[in-house]
């Protein structure tokens, strides 16, 4: 076989055994323009069963770049159900600083955009954000998803269940432990880094086959590979600035801190000798002759 004809067998490989990752969000988010992909994992979410999971609404988004600190823009992808209540679902694989108070801002502004003008308290619906995370976001235990809403810390009873925050931390899935929960299994298609593991995991549920199948064609699509290659580019070269900045202000922070600490060492050094001369009967003009220094550097040493 001559080379040219090994090389574009290599290439075919390739490009044949290529999948997207869910966890970058680009191809989070054409996996929910998918109506049954999307039903399946809102039914997750709600703890229901697909089938009373009766209309799904994709409402548009938008990159958000309203502050400095959104750089990069998160895509998100926000859902109407059939009763009004909202769903709002973000992945995210990297640590994002304030990550907490971006979600209640977020949150809230969606709560408060259903009321228009002279609209009454009782037609607010239930607003609920899930945040998928390819990173350990609470290092103090193993729960892997969690529920949080407004509770009383005394007695834990839920003060209203009109808003909600959903955590859902892909590295803590354990890799040996199977489940029947649906949600578990969804977090384990979304944390797959293989076609070996997207396949097994479409074995265990048609609306997850369904994403299988979504994530293959989109895989195949060269249009929506590019945008996604581009935007893996973004984050990986977003990541890398950040990982830079904050190695510089390390090493700055460590630079400064040996400066201050020689000088606080020399200083000390000084009022040590200046009191053990003190000690021995020493004019402070004596001291300042002896140690070439002024009589008020002697003065404030003392």
């Amino acid at each position: 076989m001559k080379s040219d004809d090994r090389r574009e067998n290599s290439i075919k490989q390739d490009n044949d055994n290529f999948i997207m990752l869910p966890t970058v969000d680009v191809c989070f988010k054409a996996l929910m323009n998918n109506p049954k992909v999307r039903k399946g994992f809102v039914a997750a979410i709600l703890r229901k069963e697909p089938e009373t999971v009766r209309e799904t609404v994709l409402l548009p988004t938008e990159l958000t770049q309203e502050y400095p600190e959104d750089k990069l823009g998160i895509l998100d992808v926000r859902v109407m159900l059939e009763d009004g209540s909202q769903i709002d679902m973000e992945m995210q694989v990297a640590y994002f600083a304030y990550w907490d108070a971006r979600v209640l801002f977020y949150l809230s502004k969606m709560f408060s955009e259903q009321l228009k003008k002279g609209e009454a308290y009782g037609t607010l619906k239930k607003c609920i954000h899930v945040s998928i995370l390819d990173f350990v976001y609470f290092p103090e235990d193993e729960e892997c998803c969690r529920t949080i809403s407004f509770c009383d810390e005394k007695t834990g009873k839920r003060y209203t269940d009109l808003m909600e925050i959903q955590i859902l931390e892909l590295k803590k899935l354990p890799a040996d432990v199977k489940s029947g929960d649906d949600l578990i299994n969804w977090m384990r298609f979304f944390g797959g880094k293989t076609r070996k593991e997207f396949a097994a995991m479409a074995k265990t549920d048609e609306y997850i086959d369904e994403a299988f199948k979504e994530l293959k064609k989109l895989s195949a699509d060269d249009r929506a590979k590019y945008e996604y290659e581009a935007r893996e580019r973004a984050i990986r070269d977003y990541n890398s600035q950040m990982s830079s900045a904050l190695m510089q202000g390390r090493q700055q922070g460590m630079k400064q801190g040996i400066e201050q600490g020689i000088k606080q060492g020399i200083e000390q050094g000084m009022k040590d000798v200046v009191e053990k001369l003190s000690g021995k009967g020493m004019s402070q003009e004596e001291i300042a002759a002896l140690l070439d220094i002024s009589v008020e550097e002697v003065k404030r040493l003392r």
